[in-house]
């Protein structure tokens, strides 16, 4: 006999295709191949055109001619600045391709290079996770903060900052203990949490997950479903430059839910 599928097995089902989906992209971060971060004084970087240099506010790229380097569809010619927002997605610059996504973090700025061609993209089977176990779901209760504050936490590159909209906490009961962690997002572009826990750094990533949360309800209850947990991009690459969890999200038991770390699962097979 056939087992019929629950509406949680369907929605899990989908949750992991989206997911695959995600790190298929052909340009996603697993297309990842250099993280170039740039000096005052012109550089060149192996297979990509132009030189490149930083000041405290731009980033200037010299073109030789018949270099081909396009952005929002445009060739760039002779000398060209670029401005990146701090903390924000980088200026698409394409060559090809490729992609040379040009980024400020902290002050400093980068060159991502992004390849449909590249080897970490070709050789993905798919995310390692826990399979879902109903005990990770729990009922929790959202509390806002009177006022929006930033929290700021290191990041997986030496030196780097994130600085993060935290709009509440939620509290929850879970191995017999209290745990209250910080919120961060906002209502309008969606919430979420970065923690870590007693598997980060053996069986999943150790820096951070991430769980997004649901709107609560009228009463400030929300359910977490932590075996929807993900990995941020620097599980996958070196290239990436993800924020870790804030000590306050660190939870001393076991989460044996969520994705696991795919570069430990590569070790070990």
């Amino acid at each position: 006999m056939t087992a019929i599928a629950t509406e949680y097995d369907q929605q899990w089902a989908a949750f992991r295709t989206e997911r695959d989906t995600w790190a298929r992209q052909p340009l996603g971060w697993l297309s990842l191949t250099g993280l170039h971060w740039l000096g005052a004084e012109d550089e060149t970087f192996e297979g990509l055109p132009g030189r490149w240099r930083a000041d405290g506010e731009h980033v200037h790229v010299a073109v030789e001619s018949g270099a081909a380097l396009r952005l929002d569809g445009e060739t760039l010619s002779a000398d060209t600045v670029l401005t990146p927002g701090e903390g924000k997605p980088g200026l698409e610059v394409h060559t090809g391709d490729r992609v040379i996504e040009v980024i400020r973090r902290s002050g400093q700025f980068a060159l991502r290079v992004h390849d449909p061609a590249a080897p970490t993209l070709a050789a993905f089977t798919g995310i390692p996770v826990y399979q879902p176990d109903p005990r990770w779901v729990v009922s929790a209760r959202y509390e806002a903060f009177e006022v929006a504050r930033v929290v700021t936490t290191g990041a997986v590159v030496e030196g780097l900052e994130h600085h993060h909209t935290a709009t509440g906490t939620v509290t929850f009961e879970l191995d017999g203990a209290t745990h209250r962690l910080v919120v961060f997002g906002t209502h309008t572009l969606g919430q979420h949490l970065l923690i870590t826990d007693g598997t980060s750094g053996v069986t999943t990533y150790g820096g951070a997950r991430r769980l997004d949360v649901p709107r609560p309800a009228a009463d400030g209850t929300v359910v977490l479903d932590f075996n929807r947990t993900v990995n941020l991009p620097c599980a996958f690459t070196d290239y990436a430059t993800c924020p870790v969890a804030p000590p306050e999200n660190r939870l001393p038991v076991d989460v044996e839910a969520g994705e696991r770390d795919p570069r430990k699962e590569e070790q070990a097979s």
